[in-house]
């Protein structure tokens, strides 16, 4: 699934009249860009959710012929269900083959091999696996020395909300959540029934007293949050080097 509902308020004025999921970079559309990474390692069913100029993005997959693939529409265009609220709108599309699928964000650049990262998802038998870095944020997830998700902090409200009490005592890193996880069908058990707005952070967060749920460390990878207009030129030479290396 890609995330392509956003409002795009950091992008502004370039999303005053179209989607985030727009967006062009060396005059490719973010989405496209995150469909062509996805395909190139073997993901032919795709789900987008949209809500902000939501017909903008259906015509233009429309016009590309879904890029030759089974692409799917997740609408909310009545109301923006956040991460967590999205998936829960996407459930059936989502679980049609009862396996793990991918979440990523369509302002993410990164040149993760995905393939690896299934993988690992599958090899470690978790809930979700969550795609991290080391680097600075205002907010980060912490885990335990064997990567098991433990808790998460807010470095400007100094908030901390500690998620396994025998995490306490334990040395725990501190990383930043990369856009990009892999997540198996059981996570809607632990959602809410009715449609509602929510952030897939809170589930996690909510459920990793008693689930797995594993870091998967990419500072090996290159990356980038396409998130503001000053980022655009850092995204140019990123695409570049990951078209020169694919």
């Amino acid at each position: 699934m890609i995330f392509a509902a956003g409002l795009g308020t950091r992008l502004r004025p370039l999303t005053n009249d179209k989607p985030k999921a727009l967006v062009e970079v060396n005059g490719k559309p973010l989405l496209e860009i995150v469909i062509l990474q996805l395909k190139k390692y073997g993901f032919t069913d795709i789900v987008v959710n949209v809500h902000y100029f939501a017909k903008q993005i259906i015509r233009f997959l429309e016009a590309k012929n879904n890029f030759d693939i089974h692409i799917q529409i997740s609408d909310e265009s009545d109301l923006l269900l956040e991460t967590g609220g999205g998936l829960q709108k996407a459930k059936s599309l989502l679980t049609a083959n009862n396996q793990p699928f991918l979440v990523h964000n369509v302002d993410i650049l990164s040149d993760i091999n995905l393939t690896e990262l299934y993988q690992n998802h599958l090899n470690n038998k978790s809930l979700a696996t969550l795609v991290v870095r080391n680097r600075r944020t205002s907010r980060y997830l912490l885990f335990d020395q064997a990567n098991r998700l433990c808790g998460w902090k807010n470095v400007k409200t100094g908030e901390i909300r500690m998620v396994r009490d025998s995490a306490v005592s334990l040395k725990l890193k501190a990383l930043a959540f990369s856009g990009i996880h892999i997540i198996s069908p059981r996570i809607f058990d632990y959602m809410p029934s009715e449609e509602r707005a929510f952030s897939i952070i809170e589930t996690y967060l909510q459920v990793a007293k008693k689930e797995k749920l594993m870091a998967y460390p990419s500072d090996d990878s290159r990356w980038l949050d396409v998130g503001k207009p000053e980022s655009l030129a850092q995204a140019a030479k990123l695409y570049e080097a990951i078209l020169l290396n694919s």
